[in-house]
């Protein structure tokens, strides 16, 4: 009995990493945004009330055979500000 109390705080304590929220790019600035995708190099954030995406600074952060696309999301002052980049799949279609 003493174990799987120990087994139930120990699960109580952890599951707390998953119950926080990312941030929200609707309730920061676009410079903020901006700057939050350039310090973390790549971040998930939330872009409204149910969708999220994952924002990068530069193709460093994408896998091989991806490449970085302009990425824009709403912030709290701008309705489509740049932000980073998101990694597509396939071949670089600008070139």
């Amino acid at each position: 009995m003493r174990n799987l109390a120990a087994a139930l705080a120990l699960f109580a304590l952890t599951t707390g990493a998953f119950a926080q929220s990312r941030p929200m790019t609707t309730s920061m600035t676009c410079s903020q945004a901006m700057l939050t995708v350039t310090t973390h190099g790549a971040i998930v954030l939330g872009t409204g009330q149910y969708t999220y995406d994952r924002f990068v600074r530069d193709s460093n952060f994408c896998e091989v055979g991806e490449y970085p696309d302009p990425a824009y999301a709403p912030t709290r002052d701008v309705r489509q500000c740049f932000i980073g980049y998101r990694c597509r799949t396939g071949p670089n279609d600008l070139w």
